[in-house]
């Protein structure tokens, strides 16, 4: 076969997405890969349909349990022999797939990195044909990354002792120069072909809201979409707990994961969540790398991430089958000062030289910053972040929350003078200046103790603006930063100061605005207007009583097979199959997702059902 007939015959699809098919080809032709590519961009199928075509079992090395299962499971579904050896299996378990292995009964073999230096897989390795090998979350290789995985480590030297070098393909969601550097020599990649795909998931919608209550708003949400299945991060164990118990105790079907719990209270919750007796998983971030869950159709985060990279990786756990999925972010001020903390009291990796750990430390409070803007930003909140991972845009995408929503421009000018003032007659007294906190309580003309030890209420701009809110001082500053006005330093304890911009406003007339919500009323914001330029990821209409009785019959078929629903079809092939109506096997294989393996499976079960639905 080639690889479009593996494509179609097991995948269900006749092209291939942006990016797959160079890596593909790459690898059947033995070179190594390093892909970047978002979640639910199609990464597997990048070293997959590979493993199909060449001679021999292929080795993905993935860091979670869960992603093996799922994807054992998948391609099992899908008439692919695959096995996966990890913890969760017994050492007689291991044995057996080790010894299926050896007669070349598997095509593909998922495996945790701290087996590669087990005796008992390093044998069957060194006898075995392997011609490619896999790391998914490559990223987990380099000490610069948020998940860095010391067993990572020991991968390159696991392939050393093959006695024939396989091809080697690298694959992550997101990697920053210094990211894609550590994979390629801590891998010890040879001249790879390297494939980074856009970033861009038009099927995401994003959106900020700024609640004191976020709580009442998550429940809100969820019970205007008593449908949907999805996930609500957390920055602490503390609050997934109490969150969970929240929405249990108004009778939300909803489940906890967090590194807090016991392993079989974490494996059984993630079952519930996974196989939808449970629709809303509430975590903190040791939920979801390697979730292969496709009908997740919101991802709400209670409290900003640490860096954007963390955000799109988890807000991109929604919609991964293609279908329209929302990205909601709840932020308060509390959360900057919560995620500085974690960053300030990170556990140290004692891989690190001290001069290393201080560039680690200001590359993270860097992020932070970046993070915190995205959350106050008025413009695209879509082109935001194709910015921030240095991809062009189109400027406006027409879908986000901060291009649905109607803003007015407010002129700040003659505040904007009082601050920059502020800024330029503390830097003069002070060489290193003051933070955030410090210049506001000085225009609001506070009392405090450290205020009047500095002697900032002998300054002619010491409050000057006391009839405006701390907050709304704080959030004008945070625009002349955003605008460049102002420059905040990313030292432990961050100043500000002037940039070459701010005489501009000072002496030059140069006037200062800001986009403020036509209304401020934050909990309505969810009720928003027909979003414009929207393009769906499904363009027809589905029959809604059919997709209903579809996925009934999809439920019905997952429970005997005992499989999550998702892998006997995704959402989005259930709505192309409610639009396209097939009644014929041919017909149906022209159902995006649907291929020649599910379609011997499970065709006449979805053709007999179609058919009564049509005659009825």
């Amino acid at each position: 076969m080639d690889k479009l007939s593996v494509l179609k015959r097991y995948f269900g699809h006749a092209s291939f997405r942006i990016g797959q098919e160079c890596l593909i080809d790459a690898l059947v032709d033995g070179r190594d890969v390093l892909g970047i590519m978002p979640t639910g961009a199609g990464k597997s199928m990048c070293y997959q349909i590979p493993a199909l075509l060449l001679n021999g079992i292929t080795i993905v090395i993935s860091p979670l349990i869960s992603l093996m299962k799922d994807q054992v499971a998948a391609l099992t579904q899908m008439g692919i022999a695959a096995a996966f050896i990890n913890s969760s299996l017994s050492g007689a378990q291991c044995r057996q797939v080790l010894q299926r292995a050896a007669k070349e009964r598997y095509k593909i073999i998922y495996v945790a990195p701290e087996r590669l230096s087990a005796e008992d897989f390093l044998q069957f390795a060194l006898l075995a044909h392997i011609p490619l090998i896999a790391v998914d979350e490559a990223h987990c290789v380099s000490q610069w990354g948020q998940d860095f995985r010391p067993s990572y480590l020991k991968i390159a030297a696991f392939i050393a002792k093959l006695p024939l070098r396989p091809a080697v393909g690298a694959f992550t969601a997101t990697a920053t120069e210094d990211v894609k550097e550590d994979i390629i020599r801590l891998l010890k990649l040879k001249k790879p072909h390297i494939q980074t795909t856009g970033f861009d998931r038009p099927n995401l919608r994003f959106e900020v809201i700024k609640t004191k209550d976020k709580s009442a708003y998550i429940h809100s949400y969820l019970l205007r979409h008593t449908e949907k299945s999805g996930i609500v991060y957390c920055a602490t164990r503390k609050a997934v707990d109490s969150l969970c118990n929240e929405l249990l105790q108004k009778g939300i079907a909803a489940t906890r994961y967090h590194a807090g719990l016991d392993d079989y209270e974490r494996l059984h919750n993630q079952e519930e969540f996974v196989y939808d007796r449970a629709r809303v998983m509430v975590a903190t971030n040791a939920f979801g790398m390697g979730i292969d869950k496709s009908n997740v159709s919101f991802v709400i985060h209670n409290n900003m991430p640490k860096n954007m990279e963390s955000y799109y990786q988890e807000a991109g756990r929604a919609g991964r089958d293609g279908s329209d999925a929302e990205c909601i972010l709840l932020f308060s001020n509390g959360d900057v000062q919560t995620q500085r903390y974690f960053i300030e009291n990170a556990q140290e990796n004692e891989e690190l030289s001290e001069e290393e750990r201080r560039a680690v430390y200001m590359r993270d409070m860097k992020r932070l910053q970046k993070m915190t803007n995205y959350c106050k930003t008025n413009t695209c909140l879509r082109a935001y972040i194709l910015n921030y991972f240095g991809e062009n845009n189109a400027g406006e995408c027409g879908n986000c929350g901060n291009c649905i929503n109607e803003y007015i421009k407010q002129d700040i000018t003659i505040d904007a003078q009082k601050i920059l003032s502020a800024v330029a007659r503390v830097e003069r007294k002070y060489a290193n200046s003051l933070g955030i906190t410090q210049i506001v309580r000085m225009l609001h003309g506070s009392r405090d103790q450290r205020i009047l030890q500095l002697k900032l209420d002998a300054l002619p701009t010491y409050g000057i603006m006391r009839n405006t809110p701390r907050q709304t001082i704080r959030e004008y500053i945070e625009q002349l930063i955003a605008q460049g006005y102002i420059a905040i330093t990313e030292d432990e304890y961050p100043v500000l100061h002037l940039t070459a911009l701010a005489p501009e406003v000072l002496f030059s007339g140069k006037r200062v605005s800001m986009a403020v919500l036509a209304e401020q009323v934050a909990d309505d914001i969810a009720r928003k207007k027909p979003a414009k330029h929207r393009e769906s990821a499904i363009n027809r209409e589905p029959d809604e009583v059919l997709l209903a009785a579809l996925k009934d019959l999809r439920k019905k078929l997952a429970i005997k097979a005992g499989v999550p629903a998702y892998i006997i079809f995704s959402n989005a092939t259930l709505v192309d199959m409610a639009s396209k109506k097939p009644n014929t096997l041919p017909a149906f294989l022209e159902v995006s997702g649907v291929g020649l393996v599910k379609t011997a499976r499970y065709g006449k079960a979805f053709l007999s059902l179609i058919q009564e639905y049509e005659q009825a």
